[in-house]
């Protein structure tokens, strides 16, 4: 098994056109901020997956997790500096914020540690981001939306968690959106933390006062709670777009048996945890042609595809994917400019 790894290894990098170091001994540590919603469970169980078949075939010696008590940016900074204490040779990290980090990530490069960022990314130069291009998802969001309500009309927002870079860019693709459709006018904020529970109570909480809405623009994890909320405060149901949940998608499915209707759904994959976790090994093995950037496609659904992955996603889960090494590779060849 060893030595087939090794080989398979040795020929992803010998077609990459860079000489193979051995990360066998490496310690890669991965740094979260967050585990309290569906999305982020998947993504902690796609990494497990990964990382203990990796730690297994001996393509690193290890790949510790490290989830913070609260979502606080200190309490997230103290562990970097903590793992650069124990002498980790690279970091992953979901972070907290896409700045307020920068100076304990400056602190690990400084150290001479690989830092690679994936879904709340960090701007520090240092630092290789595994990006999606959240801010085209808001766009789009809009797009679909038009598409289903071409005259336009009010929207509701259910924001992400505050302070991280998910959260700002799909803001700011929403807001590009309507700009750029303006029959559409975004009434009302509120913040769901990508969680249907919190998503529930917080647009509950605005309905009496909220005037009638078309539609609900959400960032994932917020479309069933959304759901829910119209249904209990007896307010016509608007269409909501989705976020690859399962409980989201079977509601759409429910709904669309019904009186057909229409909506969109798109996130990013949980697993993209696992594609930063081969970054950061590719970057110890050596490989100098590795952008800082690399931008990889989010995971889409649309009213023709969506019921044929609904049996593939775990009740209560949402559609991931876990990337292996040779889908690195392929990542970063595809970002090479």
């Amino acid at each position: 098994m060893r030595k087939l790894f090794v080989l398979g290894v040795l020929a992803a990098t010998l077609a990459s056109g860079t000489a193979l170091a051995d990360t066998s001994g490496k310690k890669i540590a991965f740094s979260n901020n967050y585990a309290g919603n569906s999305w982020r469970q998947a993504m902690l169980k796609s990494y497990d997956i990964v990382t203990k078949k990796a730690v297994a075939d001996k393509a690193v010696g290890a790949a510790d997790v490290f989830t913070t008590a609260d979502q606080e940016v200190p309490t997230q900074a103290a562990q970097i500096q903590n793992l650069i204490l124990q002498g980790y040779d690279a970091i992953v990290i979901n972070a907290a914020s896409p700045d307020a980090l920068n100076g304990a990530i400056k602190q690990a490069c400084d150290a001479g540690i690989v830092v690679v960022s994936f879904d709340g990314i960090v701007n520090e130069p240092c630092a290789y981001r595994v990006v999606v291009d959240f801010e085209d998802m808001g766009k789009q969001e809009i797009e679909q939306m038009k598409m289903i309500h071409p005259d336009g009309g009010n929207l509701l927002e259910i924001r992400g968690l505050a302070g991280t870079s998910i959260d700002d860019s799909i803001h700011k693709g929403l807001l590009e959106g309507v700009k750029a459709n303006p029959q559409f006018k975004i009434v009302n904020s509120v913040t769901g933390n990508w969680d249907q529970t919190t998503a529930q109570k917080a647009v509950a909480t605005v309905l009496p006062s909220l005037p009638d809405v078309v539609g609900v623009v959400t960032q994932g994890g917020d479309g069933y709670g959304a759901a829910q909320a119209f249904a209990a405060g007896g307010k016509p149901r608007p269409t909501i777009i989705m976020g690859n949940r399962q409980d989201e998608l079977e509601y759409w499915k429910e709904q669309k048996a019904k009186d057909g209707y229409k909506t969109w759904s798109a996130s990013i994959a949980p697993g993209v945890s696992t594609l930063a976790f081969w970054v950061a090994q590719q970057v110890l093995d050596g490989r100098k042609d590795i952008p800082h950037d690399l931008l990889v496609p989010y995971l889409a659904y649309t009213q023709d595809d969506f019921e044929q992955h609904l049996p593939d996603i775990p009740v209560g889960g949402v559609a991931s994917k876990e990337y292996s090494q040779e889908d690195a590779i392929a990542a970063i060849k595809a970002n090479i400019k």
